[in-house]
């Protein structure tokens, strides 16, 4: 394989582990914003859906959602005749929420949080992140074995791996830093409160 051929592959494995690993950070901001943090934040519905002429659809379509403070939520509807299913569907929700409708408005209360309830969700989310960190290092691993697929096959030289290794390890290490940013603030989010 001639060397511009090689510069390619090596573009291709670099530029799928920094997709790959992104979506893992993704997955996880995701995850853990879905965490009841005694914030009031419109995100945390973004999950729910309510049948809407037959279809399943996102809350955040039917209506509008805002912060009236950091404690309220208040969700106003497009149609007034989803009233009930839209409590409802909160209510089934795992965020353990509980609505209260008047007329087109629903308000959702957020009591504030217990010591025991904070380190609850910080265990959640520090086991988020691990999980965050291991999908980071089996993109990494799975990028290495390319690597040194293409050494065993003379395709690279014992230079160029170790270089290319480096590399990979590198942007691991910017991703995992990422994570662990991403946890510190969630964390000081949930001692906030």
């Amino acid at each position: 394989m001639n060397s511009l051929k090689v510069c390619n592959v090596i573009k291709e494995i670099k530029k799928d582990i920094e997709t790959r690993m992104n979506k893992c950070i993704k997955a996880f901001k995701l995850n853990i914003n879905k965490i009841r943090t005694g914030f009031a934040h419109p995100n945390l519905l973004d999950n729910i859906s309510v049948e809407y002429y037959g279809s399943s659809t996102p809350l955040n379509q039917v209506a509008n959602i805002i912060a009236e403070d950091s404690r309220t939520l208040a969700i106003t509807l497009f149609d007034r005749s989803l009233s009930t299913a839209v409590e409802k569907a909160i209510m089934l929700s795992d965020l353990g929420l509980h609505p209260v409708s008047i007329d087109r408005i629903i308000r959702i209360p957020f009591p504030p949080l217990t010591g025991e309830r904070r380190k609850d969700l910080i265990k959640i989310i520090r086991s988020e992140a691990e999980h965050a960190r291991v999908s980071v290092r089996n993109v990494r691993r799975n990028a290495n074995y390319q690597i040194k697929s293409l050494f065993k096959n003379n395709k690279i030289n014992e230079d160029e791996e170790r270089k290319f290794q480096d590399e990979v390890q590198r942007i691991t290490d910017v991703m995992s830093k990422n994570i662990d940013a991403t946890l510190d603030d969630k964390e000081k989010e949930l001692m906030q409160f």
